[in-house]
C-alpha cells in the first residue's frame, strides 16, 4: 500500500518552481557576480590526458563522464528489466479522425512487487511506423486532451487551485487543462506520433523515502549500491523512460528507432538523463531545465545546487548533496551531460524571463558541447565553428546537431517551442 505523508502543505511550498520556496535562499540574478569558474573539459581523460579520436571517446571519456554522473549526480540505476503492456483502449477516430488513440497499461515487475503506469500514444492514421515524441506530463494524461476517454490518474498529484485536483486527487476537471503544452493534432499534422506517461505514476515527486513508485521494486538491489550513489527520482522516471521506448519500440505503428525523449523543467532534466544514458533515443529535448538539467551549475545563478538539493532532496543521489554552495568541487558539470549525447542531436530551449533556469547557462552548455560533437564528425552548433554570442529571442539555432532556442516569456512548454522541436525533428528524425 502506498504510504504518503500529512505535511502536503510544505512539499507543495517547496515544490513550486521558483525563487519562493528557498526562505533563506536569495538567487543571483546579476552577471557580474557569477563565480569565476573552470569547466572541467570533455575532451581530457580523468588522468589528463587529451582525447583526439572517437575512437577514444566511446572507448573511454565518455564512460568515464557517465559514471561521474551516475555517482555524483543523478545515481545508480538498476539494470534493465523486461515489460509487460497491453492496451486497454483504442479510437480509431481520434482528433477528429486524424489520429489513432491507444491506451497502454505498462507493467514492471520483479519478485512479488510491481508497477504499472499508464501510456497515451497518439499516431497518424498511417499503416507505416512513424517517428514519435515521448515525454512525460506533470498532472495526468487525461490533462493534455479534453477526450472523456482518457483514463484518469489515480496516483498521488500535486494540490492544484485550478479546481483540477482535490487535495491530491485528480479530477475530470482537470481534462485537457495542459493541452497548450501538448499540442497534439500539430505533432500529428506534422506526422510524427506521441506517446506520454504522467511522472508520478512512476514515481511520486516529494521525499518519501522512496517508499512508493518505482524504487521499492529495486529495494533489495539498492542495498547493494553504495548509499550516497543510490538513485533518486530523476533516475527513476528517466528508468520509466527508457522501460516506455520498449514498449514503443515493439509497436508496428512507432518507429522504435526514430524516437524524441523531451521534458520540461525537472522533466527536462529527466529527458537530458534519460537520453544520455540510454543511446537508443535518437534525439534529445530539454526544455527550461535549468539548474542540475542543460544549466552549468559552476555559474550558481537563479537556481542553485544547493538550493535545488534543499527544496528536492529526492531528486538526486546523496552524493550530489556535496556539492550544495560547493559547485566547483564537482568533478563534472552539464555541458559533459549534453556531451554524452553526442553525436546524437539534442535541443535545448530557454525562456528570456525565466532567469531561475540561466538561460545563458544552458546556452553555454551547448557552446561547450560543441567541441565533443565535432570530434565526432557532426557540425554541433552548426557553422564552422560555435557561435561566441547568444542568440536573440525568438532565433533558434536549427540548422547543427545542437539546437538551441531563446523564446520569448516564462517558464513554459508552448506551441512555439514545438514548432522549433518539430522543425528540428524534420531534420533528425
Amino acid at each position: 500500500m502506498n504510504r504518503f505523508p500529512l505535511p502536503f502543505v510544505l512539499v507543495a511550498l517547496l515544490s513550486c518552481y521558483g525563487p519562493v520556496a528557498a526562505q533563506s535562499f536569495v538567487a543571483n540574478y546579476d552577471e557580474t557576480q557569477v563565480p569565476a569558474y573552470e569547466l572541467p573539459d570533455p575532451l581530457r581523460t580523468e588522468s589528463g590526458q587529451p582525447v583526439d579520436s572517437p575512437q577514444q571517446w566511446e572507448a573511454q571519456r565518455r564512460g568515464e563522464i557517465l559514471d561521474l554522473f551516475r555517482s555524483q549526480v543523478f545515481g545508480r540505476s538498476p539494470d534493465p528489466i523486461s515489460v509487460e503492456h497491453r492496451i486497454v483502449g483504442t479510437d480509431r477516430q481520434a482528433l477528429g479522425g486524424k489520429a489513432i488513440r491507444r491506451d497502454f497499461d505498462v507493467t514492471l515487475r520483479r519478485g512479488d512487487r510491481s508497477l504499472t503506469f499508464a501510456m497515451l500514444v497518439y499516431s497518424p492514421q498511417t499503416d507505416e511506423p512513424v517517428p514519435a515524441f515521448l515525454g512525460l506530463n506533470f498532472q495526468g494524461n487525461h490533462t493534455i486532451e479534453a477526450d472523456p476517454a482518457i483514463r484518469i490518474t489515480s496516483s498521488w498529484v500535486r494540490a492544484r487551485n485550478d479546481g483540477s485536483t482535490a487535495g491530491n486527487q485528480a479530477l475530470a476537471a482537470g481534462r485537457g487543462i495542459r493541452s497548450a503544452a501538448w499540442p497534439v493534432e500539430m505533432i500529428i499534422d506534422r506526422g510524427y506520433g506521441l506517446a506520454t506517461i504522467y511522472y508520478g505514476d512512476i514515481d511520486p515527486d516529494f521525499d518519501d523515502g522512496f517508499e512508493n513508485g518505482i524504487h521499492p521494486l529495486f529495494a533489495d538491489w539498492a542495498e547493494s549500491v553504495e548509499p550516497g550513489q543510490r538513485w533518486g527520482s530523476i533516475a527513476g522516471w528517466a528508468y520509466g523512460l527508457s522501460r516506455a521506448l520498449d514498449v514503443l519500440d515493439s509497436d508496428p505503428r512507432i518507429d522504435g528507432s526514430r524516437v524524441a525523449v523531451i521534458g520540461h523543467s525537472r522533466l527536462g532534466k529527466t529527458s537530458l538523463w534519460a537520453g544520455a544514458s540510454d543511446e537508443r533515443f535518437k534525439l534529445v529535448i530539454s526544455n527550461n531545465s535549468g539548474c542540475g538539467g542543460a544549466a552549468l551549475s559552476r555559474r550558481a545563478f537563479g537556481e542553485t545546487v544547493g538550493r535545488i538539493n534543499t527544496a528536492f532532496p529526492h531528486w538526486f543521489c546523496r552524493n550530489h548533496h556535496r556539492y550544495n554552495e560547493n559547485e566547483s568541487e564537482l568533478p563534472v558539470d552539464h555541458h559533459q551531460l549534453l556531451a554524452l549525447i553526442a553525436p546524437r542531436a539534442v535541443y535545448v530551449a530557454s525562456a528570456s524571463e525565466d532567469l531561475w533556469a540561466d538561460p545563458r547557462g544552458e546556452f553555454l552548455a551547448c557552446v561547450h558541447a560543441d567541441p565533443v560533437y565535432r570530434l565526432l564528425g557532426t557540425d554541433g552548433l552548426g557553422g564552422e565553428a560555435a557561435p561566441e554570442k547568444m542568440p536573440a529571442a525568438d532565433q533558434p539555432l536549427l540548422e547543427g546537431s545542437i539546437g538551441y532556442h531563446l523564446r520569448s516569456g516564462g517558464h513554459a512548454l508552448t506551441e512555439y517551442d514545438w514548432s522549433q522541436y518539430l522543425t528540428f525533428a524534420d531534420r533528425h528524425l
